[in-house]
């Protein structure tokens, strides 16, 4: 009776174990399939139509905080707040792909990842990607099923990239970006 007892600590224990690794070795799958331009890995790693679905929410946020209550009011401002949510949505929808979460996690530009151009060290203007984008990431579980890795952007804002588990795996199911930066009341 012991050794059964014993045999389901050793089990929930290696459960426990596998759950508690499973953001880190997700984290880590992502950068290897960021540094080998794997976008097929990237895709297991990423929950792209979650990821959407918060990255326009954010950037709608922003567009109508930054607009303003008197565009909403006004009907050519509101028509003007929906053709600039659709002209987001449509740079939102670039983004979250295999490619675009990449591009932007590597700091190269999206259409030269989407065409496959490498970049050639012999061109001065050039931009080299960062060796690895999450290597200073603090790292934080908000639950036993909610992990986050926040990142500084070159402006010194955080970027958290939030991993939920789905059973026994983790996937990227959030990127929230730094925003409210652009809508901060400028003092004079």
């Amino acid at each position: 009776m012991k050794k059964w007892i014993a045999l389901a600590v050793v089990v929930l224990l290696a459960l426990a174990g596998w759950i508690a690794a499973g953001p880190f070795l997700t984290i880590n799958a992502i950068r290897e399939a960021i540094a080998e331009e794997d976008t097929a890995e990237l895709a297991e790693r990423v929950d792209f139509a979650a990821v959407r679905r918060s990255l326009r929410a954010q950037v709608e946020d922003t567009l109508v905080r930054n607009a303003g209550i008197d565009a909403q009011d006004n009907p050519l401002g509101a028509f003007a707040l929906g053709l600039a949510n659709r002209a987001a949505g449509g740079i939102v929808d670039m983004l979250a792909t295999p490619a675009g979460i990449g591009a932007v996690l590597q700091g190269r530009g999206l259409l030269h990842r989407i065409s496959g151009g490498g970049i050639d060290p012999t061109d001065g203007y050039a931009h080299a990607p960062p060796p690895d984008p999450l290597r200073d990431a603090r790292y934080r579980f908000e639950s036993p099923s909610r992990f986050t890795a926040t990142v500084h952007n070159a402006d010194g804002d955080p970027v958290v990239f939030v991993l939920t588990r789905e059973g026994l795996r983790w996937k990227l199911t959030d990127i929230r970006l730094p925003l409210q930066a652009l809508i901060a009341p400028s003092t004079p």
